[in-house]
């Protein structure tokens, strides 16, 4: 996935929102929250970084090309950092960005999440 492509998709989640950051990062942010960073990375080649479930997190701690995210894992955060990803993986990254967008709207408050159009279930 190129950075624009990971742009592209986080620009069309749910009440999403953009800022660069962090060394001109791509961050995405949800309810003022980040969900996703893209860059932040020493290498040349692209890096995603996400908030992961505690079984994701583990999972992917063992995969090759994924690695506990530099500074939030080390605090005890549960982010990882795809730093060596190739075409063939990106639905898998698009399922984890997906993850880590729901995973951070649900700790908004319900009223946030009720006027951003998050988790509301159909009537």
């Amino acid at each position: 996935m190129t950075y624009e492509e990971f742009n592209d998709f986080c620009r069309k989640l749910t009440a999403t929102t953009h800022v660069l950051q962090w060394g001109n990062s791509d961050v995405w942010k949800v309810g003022g929250k980040v969900f996703a960073v893209g860059g932040w990375s020493a290498s040349d080649k692209p890096a995603f970084t996400f908030k992961a479930s505690e079984l994701n997190f583990h999972y992917l701690c063992g995969e090759a090309g994924y690695r506990p995210a530099p500074y939030l894992a080390s605090r005890g955060m549960k982010w990882i950092q795809q730093y060596d990803g190739d075409d063939q993986q990106d639905d898998d990254l698009q399922y984890y960005l997906r993850e880590s967008h729901k995973i951070v709207s649900l700790g908004l408050t319900k009223k946030l999440q009720k006027e951003l159009g998050l988790n509301q279930l159909n009537e």
